[in-house]
């Protein structure tokens, strides 16, 4: 929790600073280092095998807490880059609420009422559902490119390195954590992975309708491809190892 709501924004705010950010994309950058874990994190744990019970806390946990935190910081972030945008930041709670409950807890309660009563069945059913779960994230990922190829697009050409940057420091703190308290291999997948896969709508959102400017949403776009792509590679490699 803490490389989510502290050390992620930190990091995005001393890479906007240091890469000399134009004030929009700086916001932009920030947006999206202030959201919480995005719903496919918990895709990409269970297909690589990791502790899907912490990546689903670590999720709805965010997703709770940054209601409050995200106004706080991009608050401050309007101000010290002088955007001249003067909005009040609102995140609607019982909404966001309502998104986790729907997204991540009744189906994380069905499937555990089903491995209790339904042992054999759960047990039979957990490699379709893998090969199932890769396959829904290739088309996802091949989704998300095909409508927002444009964002995308400006976005690799003007924030490309920062936002891979970005992705890729943030998982590592992740493992660093992983090596610090000296936690289990599974439970380092987990917050690797959610350290490093942001909530992409909840960014958009907050730029193109809290704060009406489709260019802050613009490293979103150029973010979104590195997370599919690290989390792709995650997959793929630690999928395959032996359970």
């Amino acid at each position: 929790m803490t490389n989510q709501l502290i050390l992620l924004p930190i990091v995005g705010f001393l890479l906007a600073i240091s890469f000399d950010l134009s004030p929009t994309m700086a916001v932009g950058l920030m947006i999206l280092a202030s959201c919480p874990g995005g719903p496919t994190s918990n895709l990409i744990t269970q297909v690589s095998k990791g502790n899907i019970a912490l990546s689903v806390t670590l999720t709805a946990f965010s997703s709770t807490v940054t209601v409050f935190t995200i106004p706080f910081i991009l608050s401050y972030v309007l101000a010290y880059f002088g955007t001249g945008t003067d909005v009040t930041i609102e995140l609607p709670i019982v909404d966001t609420i309502i998104q986790i409950m729907v997204i991540t807890v009744i189906p994380i309660v069905m499937g555990m009422i089903i491995r209790r009563f339904r042992t054999a069945f759960a047990l039979r059913m957990e490699k379709p559902m893998r090969i199932a779960s890769t396959v829904l994230f290739i088309l996802v990922f091949i989704a998300v490119i095909v409508s927002n190829i444009e964002i995308i697009g400006r976005g690799i050409r003007e924030v490309g390195l920062v936002t891979l940057l970005l992705n890729v420091l943030t998982m590592g703190l992740g493992y660093v954590a992983y090596k610090l308290f000296k936690l289990d291999f599974k439970s380092a997948i987990s917050i690797t992975v959610e350290s490093g896969i942001q909530n992409g709508t909840l960014a958009f959102v907050i730029a193109t309708t809290i704060l009406k400017n489709v260019e802050m949403a613009i490293p979103t776009g150029a973010y979104a491809i590195w997370m599919f792509v690290t989390g792709g590679i995650l997959m793929w490699r630690l999928g395959k190892r032996p359970d």
